[in-house]
């Protein structure tokens, strides 16, 4: 119990840091009126945790999101981690991921790379027949600065912090039936380079998640992205459609 009072505070202060460093950021580029983009896109990926020990695992995931119903790419990424499991609801992360960024200049062909080093941390709980995930993550990236559709070979740092609330709510008891799924990440950064938006985006997700057998499932559904610019009043609006699959073998000896 007072392991989930803790855990509980941590998620509050957090929360209230984002949306209090959020606000602030907003009041800065108030003086300009916020310009939106609105476009739909589409995003696939595999994820997958394999557990090894009472304690130790990897996990790894591959993306792709394109524009559209996956007409044009908007980026390819891989991601692999080490996990450490403190308790069977309680995991601690460290790994790198590397990020191929479309050009968004019509004409342009030049994709930019970007490299991370992430840490992250998730506790995974009941209450009553409602699993609720929340998880912290902190990215460390550098981002390729493209130039005329010709790389320059030098790097954007900054440091991401991201906090993502789930909910996976089951209709019925049968777990094979379709549970709904409903979660929201709200991340924010900072940087020599990072003035006007300090909030990066906000990812709300709706939809549904699927058990396909022990080790495999997947969710599907509709996920809007508002996602600010570095001028702090043009947005990106992503209506995206996502379907993510979910590979956890348990590698453990019975």
């Amino acid at each position: 119990m007072k392991q989930l009072k803790v855990h509980y505070s941590l998620c509050i202060v957090t929360m209230l840091t984002i949306i209090f460093t959020c606000a602030f950021n907003n009041l800065q580029a108030q003086q300009k009126t916020r310009v939106v983009n609105n476009q739909t896109q589409s995003w696939i990926s595999v994820n997958s945790t394999q557990r090894f020990t009472s304690k130790w695992g990897i996990v790894a995931d591959l993306h792709y999101r394109a524009n559209q119903l996956f007409v044009n790419p908007n980026f390819f990424f891989a991601r692999a981690g080490v996990n450490y499991w403190l308790a069977d609801n309680i995991t601690f992360t460290v790994g790198y991921a590397h990020m191929w960024l479309a050009p968004t200049t019509l004409g342009w062909h030049t994709y930019s790379n970007e490299n991370r080093i992430y840490e992250q941390a998730q506790i995974i709980n009941k209450i009553g027949r409602v699993t609720m995930l929340n998880r912290i993550r902190n990215e460390q990236r550098w981002q390729e600065k493209i130039v005329a559709d010709t790389s320059t070979h030098t790097n954007k740092f900054t440091d991401r912090i991201r906090y993502l609330a789930s909910f996976t709510i089951p209709v019925v008891k049968n777990p094979y039936f379709p549970a709904l799924v409903v979660s929201d990440e709200l991340s924010m950064q900072t940087g020599k380079e990072v003035v006007y938006n300090i909030f990066d985006q906000n990812r709300l997700f709706f939809g549904i998640k699927q058990r396909l057998n022990k080790n495999l499932n997947f969710d599907l559904g509709y996920m809007l992205v508002d996602q600010e610019k570095a001028d702090g009043y043009h947005y990106d609006q992503n209506h995206t459609f996502r379907c993510f699959f979910y590979y956890t073998p348990d590698f453990r000896k019975k």
